[in-house]
């Protein structure tokens, strides 16, 4: 009953937007042309007029308006993606595009790449939004531009600077499970430099994942960061600096009888720095020369249940990358960008606690060199190509490519397409990592993942450009995928022959009114291993809408979110049997109001309905929670 009422709703929400009569000039419209700086290594971007690859952005005010807090909450949104959060905010969540690992898609945080070089990915429970932010999510293989961890795609996560949004902000929330959450955050300019402080706090009493359990699991998460910017004729300086840190109980698993989680475990703690330091040279002429150096440190430890240390890992990463830009003809109708990028990375890794001495520190060094090409043909058309070479001091070298195309059309219609081939280092916990708990002992001898991926879609306008449609196909190939084994020991092996992955992708945008718009995704994925059976955690049906409602003077505002995650597998880690979950939809509804010019009130209701669901076997999720909160700017 639960699931008919929120797809009506959705159905409802997505029959206004069909039959509605678009207003005039007053309406903003929807087939705008973004610059995203994830699609290309070009300094100054690409626009997504011209651009082939499927890509999404989620600028600030649909993270406003849809009252984000969580990042992994509103990624949810997109097409493509699927998250999985084992437990309550602070346990591991992960994120998945187009049916890859989630060890596949490369996270950035203001140009640092984030994920954990222990673990070979970012784990999501971490990233709070932060106000101004914005969020590009660019589909598909891009080893060709990043190198390994790209083969299901990017996200990059992007804070404002203190000349995009200068001012002294702050909010303060409480609601359901203990929950008390907070920001603050500085920004401005000063004479030629511009500079943005933010800090962050999440404190959450938790509630039972459990099975029968009694135990609440909660955690506590801080983050600080900075962000400096310095213009000095035609040189531009840059420097980012970000600290995490997470306190979040865990529960242990019962690995005999049932694989549900049980009330122990302890809990786990992990400190993550970030920072870039970078300068930009000749950003106003047709040669531009980006150089760069960032590195991401991040030590973890576990504990048992009496607070003692039972193990932990550190990993390190350093990366420097010069990137070189030439643009040629931006006077006429054809312009054209050559791009060449040299990148060097070094990462290190070693097991903390009593099994450090038996596992000694890694590491691992790779040169990357990049060429691209992009040809463009005034806002209707693009073509772009590049090719990438690793060399890896463990793995064999490997090249990869990339290349899309666009054209857009006068009937509103735009085609694309795009396809490319991706890497996927096996990554430390992988190689030699050890887990007292589980009994895991890494693989030394894996072999480098490897996928080949193409895409084609099309969009169409609509409502005299204020609404757009678009539909992908897609599909991929992985090879040497990397999967668990339990005998004689539980680790990690390649697996022979392929996994494909094929699917298709729906995306709406439309504005109604002047006061009304609606978003709505949805994606259908048949992602399977090597014999031929469905991949765990990847339902094949996943949709999502969102209906905002927001005054003439914006000072009042409604969001109505339904979020529907079909029928998936997991794995049942007591029997090594695979289980059927099922499905769920989750709606949200949020509201807020301008008390005056500087002061605004907010409120949510997640999961109105109170829909019991799981999305790992043997973890609850929560129940109905209802938030409240204050905003100030200055």
């Amino acid at each position: 009953m639960k699931n008919a009422i929120a797809i009506s709703c959705l159905a409802l929400a997505w029959s206004s937007a069909a039959f509605a009569q678009a207003s005039d000039a007053d309406q903003e419209n929807m087939v705008t042309n973004q610059i995203i700086v994830t699609g290309t290594r070009a300094a100054g971007g690409i626009s997504t007029a011209t651009f082939g690859t499927s890509v999404t952005v989620l600028d600030t005010t649909a993270l406003r308006d849809r009252q984000t807090q969580i990042v992994s909450d509103v990624l949810r949104d997109v097409p493509g993606i699927a998250v999985t959060r084992t437990g309550p905010v602070g346990g591991l969540t992960q994120v998945r595009i187009r049916g890859a690992e989630s060890n596949h898609t490369l996270m950035v945080i203001d140009g640092i790449e984030a994920s954990d070089a222990t673990y070979g990915e970012y784990d999501f429970a971490t990233l709070f939004a932060d106000e101004g932010a914005r969020i590009e999510v660019l589909r598909g293989e891009q080893s060709a531009l990043y190198g390994s961890d790209a083969i299901g795609g990017v996200i990059s996560y992007l804070t404002a600077s203190g000349r995009d949004l200068p001012g002294f902000s702050g909010r303060i929330e409480g609601g359901s499970f203990d929950t008390l959450q907070g920001a603050v955050r500085g920004a401005g300019t000063v004479g030629d430099m511009d500079y943005a402080l933010t800090g962050s706090y999440s404190g959450i009493g938790g509630y039972v994942v459990a099975p029968g359990g009694s135990r609440d699991i909660g955690s506590k998460i801080g983050t600080v960061s900075g962000k400096i910017g310095y213009q000095a004729g035609s040189v531009a300086l840059r420097a980012v600096a970000r600290y995490n840190h997470i306190d979040a109980d865990t529960n242990s698993q019962d690995y005999v009888f049932t694989g549900n989680a049980i009330d122990a475990g302890g809990s786990y703690r992990n400190d993550a720095f970030y920072g870039l330091v970078g300068a930009t040279v000749g950003a106003d002429g047709p040669w531009i020369n980006d150089f760069s150096a960032q590195m991401q440190d991040s030590k973890r430890i576990f504990l048992d249940d009496d607070g003692a240390i039972t193990y932990g890992t550190h990993g390190q990463r350093t990366k420097a990358s010069w990137v070189s830009t030439l643009k040629l003809g931006s006077t006429g109708p054809l312009s054209h960008v050559l791009t060449g990028a040299i990148d060097y990375e070094r990462e290190q890794f070693h097991n903390r606690g009593e099994v450090s001495a038996a596992n000694p520190r890694r590491r691992i060094t790779n040169w990357g060199f990049v060429g691209q090409y992009q040809l463009q043909l005034d806002d209707r058309g693009g073509i772009g190509i590049a090719l990438r070479h690793d060399d890896n001091d463990r793995f064999r070298n490997a090249t990869t490519w990339r290349a899309q195309a666009s054209y857009h059309f006068d009937t509103g219609t735009r085609l694309h397409a795009a396809g490319g081939t991706g890497i996927k280092a096996p990554t430390f916990a992988e190689l030699f990592g050890y887990s007292p708990t589980s009994g895991f002992v890494g693989n030394p001898n894996l072999k480098a993942e490897k996928s080949t991926g193409w895409e084609v879609g099309v969009e169409q306008a609509f409502l005299n450009g204020n609404a757009r449609i678009d539909v992908t196909y897609f599909n991929a190939k992985l090879r040497d995928m990397i999967v668990s084994v339990y005998a004689p020991v539980y680790t990690v092996v390649n697996a022979p022959g392929n996994s494909p992955h094929e699917g298709v992708e729906v995306s709406i945008n439309a504005k109604i009114l002047p006061t009304l718009r609606f978003d709505a995704s949805y994606t259908y994925l048949d992602a399977k291993d090597e014999f031929g059976m469905p991949l765990v955690r990847r339902a094949k049906h996943i949709g999502s809408a969102n209906l905002t409602w927001r005054s003439t003077d914006d000072r009042f505002g409604m969001t109505a979110t339904v979020r529907y995650n079909g029928k998936q597998y997991d794995t049942n880690f007591a029997t090594y049997a695979t289980e059927r979950l099922d499905e769920y939809t989750v709606v949200n509804l949020n509201a807020d109001v301008a008390l005056t010019s500087n002061i605004s009130l907010y409120g949510r209701v997640e999961n109105l309905f109170d829909d019991h669901y799981v999305e790992n076997v043997g973890f609850l999720t929560a129940g109905r929670a209802v938030y409240g909160g204050v905003r100030v700017r200055i």
